[in-house]
């Protein structure tokens, strides 16, 4: 944003310290203007036809929009991709212990990458791989549902699950409600 004499305008429209509209004036009374009431001078849009500026506490505009980025960011969740690797011939309780560990991913909100890693002879049989990996999506379908279908990356074939959105935002079901009622 130009700020103050680094405005290269010869005829600005401008907006006072109140908000209200004061006209088309010269950039030189503009600056007077500014400069009498002990505030900056800021170009609000830079149109070459008709360029606004604005009488304002630059410094303190300057905190505000940082403060409200920080507090924005502060705020917004961070999705991050948590991988968890299975082989045609993980066992049972393997798979089991592995499954907890991908569920608890999704209940945190975080998506889950499923991969298989095929060694060797194991590139024959991709489609035990495909059916793993439909058994693993039924298994975590209470948690989780499937952003992205398997497929085969070089040696390894992947799935993306994703936690399961839950539209009523922590609110009772009609049903539940009826019941809560009745007691």
């Amino acid at each position: 944003m130009q700020v103050n004499r680094a405005i290269r305008f010869s005829e600005v429209r401008l907006i006072d310290e109140n908000g209200t509209m004061v006209g088309i004036v010269p950039i030189e009374e503009a600056q007077r203007h500014a400069d009498d009431a002990g505030l900056d001078l800021v170009l609000i849009s830079p149109r070459p036809d008709n360029p606004v500026c604005r009488i304002m506490d630059y410094g303190r505009y300057q905190f505000e929009q940082s403060k409200r980025a920080r507090e924005a960011r502060r705020k917004q969740k961070v999705i991050e991709v948590k991988e968890v690797g299975f082989r045609l011939t993980t066992e049972e309780h393997d798979l089991q212990f592995k499954l907890r560990h991908a569920a608890r991913f999704l209940g945190e909100g975080n998506r889950v990458k499923i991969s298989i890693r095929f060694r060797g002879r194991e590139m024959a049989y991709q489609s035990q791989g495909y059916e793993l990996m439909e058994e693993i999506a039924e298994r975590l379908s209470e948690v989780g549902e499937i952003d992205r279908r398997p497929m085969m990356e070089g040696r390894f074939m992947t799935m993306f699950l994703a936690p399961i959105r839950s539209d009523s935002g922590g609110k009772k079901s009609s049903d539940e409600k009826e019941d809560s009622e009745d007691k």
